[in-house]
């Protein structure tokens, strides 16, 4: 078993999937790349909550960071404490990227915040969230998305980015969720397979390293 190998891959993969979120999270504050929807407070509520910028992104790049410091552990005693902290930090990821992805969903299915013509006229609100008389999401009816008037083209916006982000920090749950499975069974399998090395040249005292 390569624990640190399964570390690297996993801090690496972790980078890219952090700044797709960030980046998402950033277009969606900034509809049809305008700032006055986010001056003026018409902006949806779940990109606000920015979860892409501190959870996926900021959170997760600094336990990606502790991963692939922790992958250059040498050592049985340094191995087990690293492998402990990893956990924590892993666990830390996991409950941040859940965190965005959650939102993420929450987004996409209750529609963005827009400007629609009502009964009592133009007004802002969420049209497109789910309702008992609107038995079909809007998600699988695109003919409900004409409803909002600005900013143009908010339904499609959002769509996209809420999906990216949803995904990739979905994704970072599934690899947090799988590092700490992997340094679980590192830091109870490692300590016993240290003591069993059988060392090359009959040399009697070796340290067990894990590449």
């Amino acid at each position: 078993m390569c624990v640190s190998r399964c570390l690297q891959c996993v801090g690496v993969s972790l980078v890219p999937m952090a700044i797709i979120c960030m980046l998402s999270n950033i277009l969606l504050l900034l509809p049809n790349l305008e700032m006055k929807f986010l001056l003026e407070g018409h902006v949806t509520r779940e990109a606000t909550w920015a979860t892409g910028l501190w959870a996926s992104g900021i959170m997760v790049l600094v336990g990606a960071r502790a991963i692939l410091l922790s992958s250059r552990t040498r050592g049985c005693c340094a191995f087990r404490t690293q492998m402990l902290r990893q956990v924590l930090s892993s666990v830390l990821c996991l409950l941040a990227a859940s965190t965005c992805c959650l939102v993420s969903v929450t987004g996409l299915v209750q529609g963005p915040l827009c400007l629609y013509n009502a009964t009592t006229g133009q007004t802002w609100d969420v049209p497109l969230k789910p309702s008992p008389h609107s038995p079909t999401p809007y998600l699988y009816n695109r003919t409900l998305w004409s409803v909002c008037l600005q900013p143009q083209g908010v339904v499609q916006w959002n769509v996209v980015l809420f999906s990216v982000m949803g995904g990739a920090s979905m994704l970072q749950t599934v690899l947090c969720a799988s590092n700490i499975l992997n340094t679980l069974l590192g830091l109870i399998v490692g300590p016993g397979l240290c003591q069993n090395q059988v060392c090359e040249n009959q040399i009697p005292a070796c340290t067990w390293t894990w590449v």
